[in-house]
């Protein structure tokens, strides 16, 4: 227990020393990702007036079109995540992100849904 207690720790003073640096503009809003467990979640923000634009995520209605199937934790939900944000804020004109990876490593799904993102025209 006193392990997993560390470890989430360790990921929280990471995203906190990231979150000094990442920040949001009406041009560049974040692009901020979390994974537990059981699901991926993404969204897009303007941290200017805090205010989420875009957001998807594993528990989405058209996540589960698409893959037929409520919720997920693989790298193929991660970017079925990316590719369903991706056409969202493309619909909505963001086209330039700031990537906020959460404290998580860049690796695994946290890399698949950011190559999704940017095979899918998001730049970042």
């Amino acid at each position: 227990m006193a392990k997993l207690k560390t470890r989430r720790e360790k990921r929280l003073r990471r995203h906190k020393r990231i979150r000094k640096k990442v920040f949001g503009t009406p041009e560049r809003p974040r692009l901020a990702v979390y994974r537990s467990l059981n699901h991926f979640y993404a969204q897009i923000i303007d941290d200017t007036i805090g205010h989420t634009l875009v957001s998807a995520s594993t528990l989405d209605p058209e996540f589960e079109k698409i893959t037929g199937k409520r919720g997920g934790k693989s790298i193929k939900d991660a970017q079925v995540v990316a590719e369903i944000i991706a056409k969202r804020a493309l619909e909505k004109g963001i086209k330039k992100v700031v990537f906020d990876r959460g404290g998580f490593k860049y690796h695994g799904k946290i890399k698949a849904f950011a190559d999704k993102c940017r095979e899918m025209g998001l730049e970042f």
